[in-house]
């Protein structure tokens, strides 16, 4: 497996692995189904692995900790903080607010530790900006983390370019997560820039929109009852017909350049710079070796812009979050 650099702190596979869909959002999956695939990313050199503590919540800092437990010096291990959670909910029903008070980033990273049953965590992201906290006092309260050894790197989801130059200025910030992928492009804006410019790896989630950029979900009714997508926009019924028709012409070029189409939508990704590590979700084996193969597919110039054109976002149906969600990002 090829790897890149987030940051000065952290050498990780080009392809990670985000966990979240094991535990949460997508309708979870049975745990030893789970173990064996984040053992199976191992075997193939999958180093990087993305939780948060509100995936589940709590549920899947759980599971990444007891599978990763031996492999645990081949790994680098993500995990997030920054929501108000109330643990007699489940799901997302269980967020109900932000809060990336110091005393909370703490606390939150004492809990992560145990629940992982790690003594470091390698990268720790701030999920979501709190407007009510100054970015500085996140940040500073983070740090200090890393300086009782408890932290190794520092990161930030979601963040806008403003922010992330703020927060890098109390301490070095190793990687931004956001979303991104053919259909989401936001970050391009300015995000990239200022990553590029203060030597910042940038963190693509959801690098194949959900599974959209797959070519296997076709239908809403597809998608199982506690399935989070169907309460989200562009996957609607009439939007979602419109988007799966530019998945169709997605799936001709990856038949005539031999690959799947979730391979094409991620090697576009890993092209747009060495600095992008993105971390597909997979449950399957099946689509986590899939995956991680797109980091050898190999493309073009013309291969690049002609995949950008048939995905653009100008064409895409529908927001990718709900309008409450929506007022979370970019801040």
């Amino acid at each position: 497996m090829k790897t890149r650099k987030l940051g000065n702190e952290l050498t990780v596979s080009a392809v990670g692995l985000g966990c979240m869909g094991m535990s949460f959002a997508y309708g979870g999956q049975d745990e030893k189904d789970a173990i064996r695939t984040l053992h199976r990313a191992v075997e193939i050199g999958v180093t990087f692995f993305d939780t948060a503590e509100v995936y589940g919540p709590f549920e899947n800092e759980k599971l990444v900790g007891k599978a990763l437990k031996d492999v645990r010096d081949r790994v680098v291990i993500a995990t997030k903080f920054g929501f108000r959670i109330d643990p007699t909910k489940q799901g997302g029903e269980g967020i109900i607010g932000l809060d990336s008070r110091p005393e909370n980033v703490k606390a939150v990273a004492e809990a992560s530790l145990k629940r992982l049953g790690i003594d470091v965590i390698d990268l720790f992201y701030q999920h979501r900006v709190d407007p009510d906290v100054p970015i500085e006092d996140t940040v500073g309260a983070m740090a200090e983390l890393v300086r009782e050894g408890k932290i190794r790197a520092l990161g930030l989801s979601e963040a806008s370019a403003a922010t992330i130059r703020r927060a890098h200025a109390v301490h070095p910030i190793a990687a931004v997560q956001s979303e991104y992928s053919l259909q989401t492009r936001e970050p391009e804006d300015d995000v990239f820039d200022t990553c590029r410019e203060l030597g910042i790896g940038f963190v693509p989630y959801s690098p194949l929109g959900r599974g959209l950029l797959t070519g296997t979900i076709r239908k809403a009714d597809e998608l199982g009852a506690d399935d989070w997508r169907k309460s989200q926009p562009r996957f609607q019924a009439d939007n979602l017909a419109a988007n799966v028709a530019l998945v169709d012409t997605l799936e001709e070029i990856a038949r005539a350049k031999n690959v799947t189409t979730a391979q094409l939508a991620l090697a576009w990704v890993l092209h747009q710079g060495d600095f992008i590590v993105p971390i597909p979700g997979a449950r399957k084996i099946k689509h986590l070796e899939e995956n991680v193969a797109a980091a050898d597919v190999v493309l073009g110039r013309d291969e690049i812009a002609k995949i950008g054109e048939a995905l653009s976002p100008s064409r895409v149906v529908g927001e990718r979050y709900s309008e409450a969600m929506l007022a979370l990002v970019n801040k």
